[in-house]
């Protein structure tokens, strides 16, 4: 596996991306991975490098390279408000911007498989993922706890389930039965919206788990635990939707 940062022009601002890929020739498919409120931290990093090690092609972008190019917040309650203070000036417009200027960059590289590029989002990332699946030419879209998929957005604007209609993508989407933050209430009305909507989804809850399950979870992955589930169902989805 190697990696590298990369610098991607969106309407003429430069958004900073760590792309990781296998060290094996031929085109592979892609995944964008969408960091949580935190910045492109080393956590995030550490799921592109997990792609990359199983065969994907992954970058992470940086939508918040119009006013906070260099966030990376620790997982603190300071760290917390940093970074919400940072979500709040992107918008809906800028994050699809910003997504649809990777999945351009992602297909002309000749180590991508065009037209086969997926997104994962965690947590914030969850939200972006998820109105993803209404650009054009996405393969497939992955949203674990995203906050403002049935929430507004941190700027303010409408929730994620405000573009159900638009979706055009397969979605996956996974969530802690335990989450404060999305409560079974609101899992239950995005499931009733994608069906309403008639939408090609998978929904998986894990009844005791928390929040952000997925974070620095390497240790787990192997293991007969939520982390090891959830990494099985999103390889295969990626399989069917990317392959």
């Amino acid at each position: 596996m190697t990696s590298e940062a990369v610098s991607i022009d969106v309407d003429g601002s430069a958004m900073p991306g760590y792309l990781a890929r296998p060290d094996e020739d031929g085109p592979r498919p892609a995944v964008i991975v969408l960091q949580e409120i935190f910045g492109v931290n080393t956590e995030v990093k550490r799921i592109s490098d997990l792609l990359a090690a199983t065969g994907y092609v992954a970058l992470a972008i940086n939508y918040y390279h119009r006013t906070h190019p260099d966030l990376n917040e620790p997982y603190t309650p300071e760290g917390l408000k940093n970074g919400f203070a940072a979500a709040g000036k992107v918008t809906r417009a800028t994050l699809k911007a910003d997504v649809g200027a990777a999945l351009d960059y992602l297909n002309k590289l000749d180590a991508v498989k065009f037209g086969r590029v997926a997104t994962w989002g965690f947590c914030f990332g969850g939200s972006v993922a998820f109105i993803s699946a209404t650009l054009p030419g996405l393969s497939a879209a992955i949203a674990f706890y995203g906050g403002s998929i049935a929430a507004p957005f941190p700027s303010g604007e409408p929730e994620a389930l405000a573009d159900v209609n638009d979706i055009r993508s397969p979605i996956f989407l996974a969530f802690g039965g335990k989450d404060a933050y999305i409560t079974p209430d609101k899992v239950e009305r995005i499931r009733a919206a994608l069906t309403q909507a008639h939408k090609k989804f998978q929904i998986q809850v894990y009844p005791d788990a928390d929040h952000a399950f997925f974070r620095e979870s390497s240790d787990d992955l192997d293991s007969s635990t939520v982390v090891a589930d959830a990494w099985d169902l999103v390889q295969a989805f990626l399989r069917e939707h990317t392959s």
